[in-house]
């Protein structure tokens, strides 16, 4: 069968044969349909019925933000899929189940997340999620880690990064709208009205340029590990005990500290973002606070999950126990995992930099931000996210971990509500 972008009304119809949806939700004549998909991408529906509900993800043949003008390749669910496989095994219980993947129809079927909510939702509302940065610090570490030849056969790894290599279509979308479009007046670049006199200085500051092109050359030639690709709080969904990954589409082979660095950046994003969505001044102070400690502690669950592996299933082609703890050096172990954290460490600062940077000026902007209802507080929110960005990106080299949350409550203090 052909391709074809499915609705709410042919939904059932074209796919109302599929065991993956019958056996576990019941015969078609029974479903309801609704298209839910809110991102830049993809066609999202839930289908409904007698035996429950489930998540039938599609990809359209261009970017659903911009439209069919610009065209993408329908193989991005391919990735997706074998992203989420990955996942599961690395980081079990922490991705929605696959139950169904077509290729030629560029679908899959997944479980259904409830009563999960995405993060960044629930991040606009002041909703604290007590769990959330020990699920991702243990998440990132796993698969970062699992992910790379630390873990893999020299085979597997190479045989893997060329099934990915294929993901081009979207490392030319990351390439291009994170590393360079935010530093130029590029074409497809939006911003808040009245945010010019502090982009100027942004994009003239030669320092940051520079950063942001080493980070894009990182992005290009460090393929360290496979990446989910795009791990902002729009890709989870959390109730107060779970968190779930979702929508690895984007993934490629890249530098270990690339996710890393953009959850960081969203949780920076948010932070700035809650003076625009609070009652008063100072009423979410407490969430602020709640916020910074993430950064904090996603950081500390990973490198310290990090040490565990490494430890424990250092089993690839790189730092070999053959090299140290089996010829009675495992202090020489311990000092290269320092220099491997301190490496992820920088790489992480300087991907968060710009993820706040294209976030505010290119093409694909956050809630956290857009959803605040004054002008001039939005403006005056993202002035401060885009410094906090600028001295993170040119000073990766000097920050320690203590410094960050400092940063970040300097700039919001002396650039005012």
């Amino acid at each position: 069968m052909s391709y074809a972008a499915l609705s709410p009304e042919t939904l059932p119809r074209r796919l109302g044969d599929l065991p993956a949806l019958t056996e576990r939700i019941g015969p078609p004549d029974g479903w309801s349909v609704a298209e839910v998909g809110d991102g830049n991408l993809n066609l999202v529906f839930i289908v409904t019925g007698a035996g429950g509900q489930i998540i039938v993800k599609q990809a359209l043949p261009y970017i659903r933000l911009v439209g069919d003008s610009w065209p993408l390749p329908l193989n991005r669910s391919f990735f997706e899929y074998h992203a989420l496989v990955r996942q599961s095994l690395r980081d079990p219980g922490r991705v929605p189940q696959v139950f169904h993947f077509d290729e030629a129809q560029a679908l899959i079927v997944m479980h259904y997340l409830s009563p999960h909510v995405i993060l960044r939702k629930s991040i606009v509302r002041g909703v604290q999620h007590p769990h959330l940065a020990q699920h991702m610090g243990r998440f990132l570490a796993r698969n970062l880690f699992r992910g790379s030849a630390l873990c893999l056969s020299g085979r597997v790894l190479r045989e893997d990064m060329a099934l990915f290599a294929a993901n081009h279509a979207l490392a030319d979308i990351s390439e291009n709208l994170v590393f360079s479009d935010p530093y130029f007046e590029a074409k497809l670049n939006r911003h808040t009205p009245g945010l010019e006199r502090f982009i100027t200085p942004l994009r003239a500051d030669r320092a940051l340029r520079i950063a942001a092109q080493e980070a894009k050359h990182a992005f290009v030639c460090k393929t360290e590990t496979m990446l989910h690709g795009d791990l902002h709080s729009g890709s989870l969904m959390v109730t107060p005990e779970d968190t779930q990954v979702i929508d690895p589409e984007f993934a490629i082979y890249g530098p270990f500290g690339f996710d890393v660095g953009m959850f960081m950046a969203n949780l920076l994003l948010a932070y700035h973002a809650q003076s625009g969505h609070e009652a008063s001044h100072g009423a979410r102070d407490a969430y602020r606070d709640w916020l910074l400690a993430q950064l904090t502690e996603v950081w500390q669950v990973f490198a310290s999950e990090f040490r565990h592996l490494w430890q424990t299933e250092r089993t690839g082609n790189l730092y070999e126990r053959s090299v140290f703890e089996d010829v009675g050096d495992s202090l020489g172990a311990q000092a290269a995992l320092v220099n491997v954290l301190n490496g992820i460490w920088r790489d992480a600062l300087v991907f968060c930099g710009v993820e706040m940077h294209r976030r505010i000026l290119g093409l694909a902007h956050v809630e956290d931000l857009e959803a605040i209802p004054d002008p001039a507080a939005r403006v005056r929110a993202e002035a401060r996210a885009l410094e906090t960005g600028r001295l993170i990106a040119t000073s990766r080299h000097s920050l320690t971990l203590g410094d960050l949350p400092v940063l970040a409550q300097d700039i919001e203090r002396t650039i005012a509500r």
